[in-house]
């Protein structure tokens, strides 16, 4: 599920593989979490996580998680922001190489990242949650708006906005565009320009910064997660999902 790719030197590539979109479920949620360890304990000073041509990720895999009851759900979640506060706690730095389409769930894996670079062309990210009837979780909101501001974070979250690449750059949920491929070439690079600085300085500096996405995660506790799958079985979010599920086995 997880393509770990260490020719790139200190630079190690995760290139998610779980065809047909990279969608996230528990399995791939923990594969990715064995691979952040491994890779960190086995030497990696800075990690680029990437998907196939064309799409990054997908986003939460909905038709398979609709098969889950409350309590599947709940681990769902708790595995899902595990993950999230492994790549905000990472010791080094990681770049989301952004190779397509980003919606939801693959566009949240990229807020936890240091940087962001998105494929050039007819491709989306965003947090369409809204849109599937699901309330965005308070601590995906914090990270939007430490990335984009909290205008431009209540605008994208309220309305459920998928954008393309160029709106993406202007309002900072990416940090840079490319060709599609050069996009892991060019997350590459960025990572090693990083390296270049003084080790401890950088590290500690990051650590730094990114504590309080790291402290919103610790805060999390059992009724929090309880309370996001309960909105997961209201009944709104479940004729939307369904809706979506049906759609996406037609494709």
């Amino acid at each position: 599920m997880i393509d770990v790719i260490t020719h790139h030197g200190a630079v190690w590539e995760l290139r998610l593989a779980r065809p047909p979109v990279n969608a996230l479920d528990p399995a791939l949620m923990r594969a990715l979490r064995d691979a952040l360890a491994d890779s960190c304990a086995r030497g990696a000073e800075a990690l680029v996580l990437s998907g196939s041509p064309g799409r990054f990720s997908g986003g939460l895999d909905v038709p398979a998680l609709l098969k889950l009851d409350h309590a599947g759900i709940a681990d769902a979640w708790t595995t899902f922001f595990a993950l999230l506060r492994d790549l905000a706690a990472a010791p080094v730095p990681i770049a989301a190489a952004l190779t397509g389409h980003s919606p939801a769930g693959g566009t949240v894996l990229a807020l936890f990242a240091d940087h962001r670079v998105l494929a050039e062309g007819p491709f989306l990210v965003g947090l369409n949650e809204v849109r599937v009837g699901l309330p965005v979780p308070t601590l995906l909101l914090r990270a939007l708006a430490f990335l984009v501001g909290e205008r431009h974070a209540a605008r994208l979250a309220v309305g459920g906005l998928l954008v393309g690449p160029e709106e993406a750059l202007r309002v900072g949920l990416v940090d840079a565009l490319a060709p599609p491929d050069e996009v892991v070439p060019r997350a590459i690079a960025w990572a090693r320009d990083l390296l270049e600085r003084p080790r401890a300085a950088m590290i500690e500096t990051r650590a730094r910064v990114r504590r309080p996405l790291v402290d919103a995660f610790d805060a999390l506790d059992a009724p929090a997660i309880d309370a996001i799958a309960d909105q997961w079985f209201s009944a709104e979010a479940q004729a939307t999902l369904q809706g979506l599920a049906a759609r996406l086995s037609k494709r």
